[in-house]
Order: C-alpha cells, then sequence, then structure tokens
C-alpha cells in the first residue's frame, strides 16, 4: 500500500508546524508550505518537503502549487490547511479591505486550496479502496461559535469556514474523501501575538477613541493577556488529529467525525450555545411557528 502523502498549508508555525512533525514523526510524507517556503527550514531538515503556496494569490497560483506537491510522491492523501490570521479592531475601525483581506485568507483562500485538492484527493481515494482515509481539513474554531467583540471579521471567516466544510463534506462522501472542521478551542499557537513581526495578528487601519473601555477593546485587551497562557498544547492537539486522520492511537475504530473539537474550554463553550438556542427556541417557538401557511 502506497505511503499517505500530507500536503498542509500554513507550516510556519502553530498547528501546522505542530501536525507536519507529528505526521513526519510517524514515518508519511508531508509536503509543507507557506507563503515563504524559505521559513520551514527546520521542517524541510525533518524530511519535509517544502513549496511556497499563498492561499490568497488566486487559482492560478494554487493550482500551480498543487501540481508541483502532487508531482513529488504522485499523490495526495490528506490536506489540512491551517493558513489564517486574526483582524484585530471593531468594525467600525476595520476598512472594507481590512475585512475582504481577512476573508481572502481564511475563507476564499480555505476554500481555492479544497477545490484545488479536490480531484487529487479523488484519484487518491479511488486508489486507496478504503484500506486508509483520504481526508480534506479546515480549520474552525471555538471563535466561530462564539463571536467576540473586536474580533468580529475573524470570528465570521471561522464560522464560515467550518459551515462550508460542513456541506462540501455531503458532495464529497460519495468519492470516498472525509471532509472534517477542525476547532480548537484556544491553543497556545502564537495567533494571538501581536509583535511587529506578527503576521497573525494584524490591527485594523484605525483606532478610534470612542472604543476605549468598551467590549471591542477591552476584548482586544483579555486577548493580550491571553497570548501564551491558552489552556491547549499545541502538541497535544497534533497528536489527536493524526490519530483521528489516520484512524490510530485515541481514535483507532472510531469513525472521522464532521467536526473536530479540541480543548476543554470549546466543550463548555459550546453546551452553553446549545443552552442559549434552546433558551431561545423555547421563548420564541410559538411566534416563530405562527408564520407558516395555513
Amino acid at each position: 500500500m502506497s505511503q499517505p502523502v500530507w500536503l498542509i498549508t500554513g507550516c510556519t508555525s502553530g498547528f501546522g508546524e505542530a501536525i507536519a512533525k507529528e505526521v513526519l514523526g510517524r514515518g508519511y510524507k508531508v509536503i509543507a508550505t507557506a507563503r515563504r517556503a524559505s521559513r520551514l527550514s527546520s521542517l524541510q531538515a525533518a524530511g519535509a518537503t517544502i513549496l511556497d503556496l499563498d492561499v490568497s494569490a488566486g487559482d492560478d497560483a494554487v493550482e500551480k502549487a498543487f501540481a508541483a506537491s502532487h508531482a513529488v510522491y504522485g499523490r495526495i492523501t490528506h490536506l489540512v490547511n491551517c493558513a489564517g490570521y486574526v483582524l484585530n479592531g471593531a468594525v467600525e475601525e476595520s476598512s472594507t479591505a481590512d475585512i475582504a483581506a481577512q476573508f481572502t485568507t481564511n475563507m476564499i483562500g480555505a476554500a481555492s486550496v479544497s477545490r484545488t485538492a479536490i480531484p487529487y484527493l479523488r484519484d487518491a481515494a479511488a486508489k486507496a479502496q478504503g484500506r486508509h482515509p483520504v481526508v480534506l481539513a479546515n480549520f474552525g474554531s471555538l471563535a466561530g461559535y462564539s463571536s467576540l467583540p473586536g474580533v468580529a471579521a475573524y470570528c465570521a471567516t471561522k464560522a464560515a469556514v467550518s459551515v462550508f466544510s460542513d456541506g462540501m463534506a455531503a458532495e464529497l462522501a460519495p468519492f470516498g474523501i472525509t471532509v472534517c472542521s477542525i476547532e480548537p478551542g484556544y491553543f497556545r499557537t502564537g495567533l494571538l501575538n501581536t509583535s511587529a513581526e506578527s503576521v497573525h495578528r494584524i490591527q485594523a487601519s484605525k483606532t478610534l477613541e470612542v472604543y476605549d473601555g468598551t467590549p471591542a477593546h477591552e476584548s482586544n485587551k483579555a486577548l493580550d493577556m491571553v497570548d501564551n497562557q491558552q489552556l491547549g498544547d499545541v502538541v497535544k492537539g497534533a497528536k489527536v488529529i493524526v490519530d483521528v486522520f489516520t484512524k490510530s492511537g485515541v481514535a483507532e475504530e472510531k469513525d472521522i467525525p464532521l467536526r473536530l473539537v479540541l480543548g476543554s474550554d470549546i466543550v463548555k463553550a459550546i453546551r452553553e450555545k446549545m443552552a442559549e438556542a434552546k433558551k431561545l427556541l423555547d421563548d420564541w417557538e410559538v411566534i416563530a411557528s405562527s408564520t407558516d401557511h395555513q
């Protein structure tokens, strides 16, 4: 049986880097990508093939990157799309260009990479004939369940990615491709870092004093304090992800879920959201139902 080949985007740090290291440690093939592959020298030294891939660069660039990736081993069995960043600022502080760029990378980029990967994954699934999983995974987030002031655009992209992946899962199941949205809580990935060299959390075009002391700026301050204090261990998270997508270890004999939640904080957040939804329905069911045709 041919060895699995994992193509992973956004490998400079965080989950992308951790997943690549975990996969390599198990003896599988990895094609690690980033906007600047020159920043992936440590993964290359560990055995990964490294390639440039800017998920927001448009169809032609993404298709060329996939063709080059496929040419390395002649197959791609797993795609894990980790590329993304946080737009920091209230909606009023964010220009249309700021918000468009946030969606272009986090949502449109995920869609572009997913769409381009499908023919390669379909071919791999046909050849695997069920002997091993063929997986397309995107990253959602706790933020997709519980939106925060000050990062509303980011939260919207994560909700969109998860819903997009849900629909795509039904489309690709007939071809033997499993789609999963990875949904972590707060992990120590560097995503919340605001240092000058950070590419993970970008400040909006404006900073308006009128928001000082309001939920938008207070939320941003809270995220600053949380940075590098998060509950989630990214190395442990990466191990679970690889277990799940290979149906081994803690996930042996388990089906790959449509949404893979990671972290006790997101479990709590989802339970709270479910309780809120139940109360909303209980309070408004009669009025909602009154709009039906009789």
